[in-house]
């Protein structure tokens, strides 16, 4: 890399819930992580980039650099939402003080730290859901378009399920389990609170109860179990859909995807792949070069 202009590369993962960062020299060495608020560039752009700033800044911070150093980074975002192209315009329009910035989806992010660069596929099952296949250069999405239209296999989706269902035990039409008195307590067994609370819910807020349906399902809630049935059915419909593009092995990623895997039948077991890294080494590998999914 002797003609890259840069000091620094900086690696940026931002979904529904967080934005991770990571800067590195040159020669990959980390010198410094964080970790801030949502930067889904669907959820506003000038929000996004204000995570993205303070997790910079505050992995700048550990580095021991400064502003003055700004100017020397190559920054890959790998972004939830930027697979919209007026919101990926929108988002590159603001100003920043980095070097360069290069900016992709978190998919393609964590497709490219997954395969190491290299051709491969992924579903991404966390707050939202995504999938992406790497193949002879051309990306293959399916999915991903974003709660609550999209993300099937997603936390976001399967506790708005669960809030669907907890809504039905209150009216006696499905019966009530520990789980429904569990989140019945969370918002202390006031209905109008739940209905005013989905008004302005985001995805991180329905994700916030995978954890509970995990949990319960260990201890054989029928309505958790019922949870988890069904979003493994839905992972496994985005996992066929990547098979039918010509993916081979499929890498599962994401906090509902690591837990998932034992619901999915055997062989879509079979066709699970280990990451060899994560959507932070993809992003980074995106600092590198020009990743961008659009033309400015």
């Amino acid at each position: 890399m002797a003609d890259f202009p840069f000091h620094y590369l900086v690696g940026i993962d931002g979904g529904g819930t967080s934005c991770r960062a990571r800067i590195c020299d040159l020669d990959g060495n980390i010198l410094g992580e964080s970790k801030t608020g949502s930067a889904n560039i669907l959820l506003g752009s000038d929000i996004a980039m204000a995570s993205i700033q303070q997790a910079i800044a505050l992995a700048a911070q550990q580095a021991q650099l400064t502003t003055a150093d700004y100017p020397n980074m190559s920054v890959g975002l790998a972004l939830a939402g930027a697979e919209q192209q007026q919101a990926w315009h929108t988002f590159m329009q603001q100003p920043h003080p980095y070097g360069a910035i290069t900016l992709n989806t978190d998919a393609y992010g964590a497709c490219l730290g997954a395969w190491g660069g290299k051709d491969g596929a992924i579903l991404i099952s966390g707050t939202g859901s995504c999938g992406i296949l790497l193949l002879d250069g051309k990306q293959h999405v399916v999915g991903g378009r974003e709660f609550p239209i999209s993300d099937q296999g997603s936390g976001a989706v399967m506790g708005l399920r669960l809030i669907q269902q907890v809504l039905l035990s209150v009216d006696d039409i499905v019966p009530k389990t520990e789980l429904t008195h569990q989140v019945l307590t969370h918002f202390e067994h006031d209905i109008d609170a739940i209905v005013s609370w989905s008004k302005t819910a985001r995805p991180c807020d329905y994700g916030q109860f995978s954890p509970a349906i995990f949990s319960f399902a260990e201890h054989n809630d029928p309505l958790a179990i019922s949870l988890l049935q069904q979003t493994a059915a839905d992972i496994e419909m985005w996992m066929q859909a990547l098979i039918l593009r010509g993916a081979h092995h499929i890498c599962l990623m994401g906090g509902i995807g690591e837990h998932i895997q034992t619901w999915l039948t055997p062989p879509m077991q079979h066709r699970l792949a280990i990451p060899q890294g994560d959507a932070m080494d993809g992003a980074i590998a995106m600092a590198r070069g020009n990743h961008n999914l659009f033309v400015r």
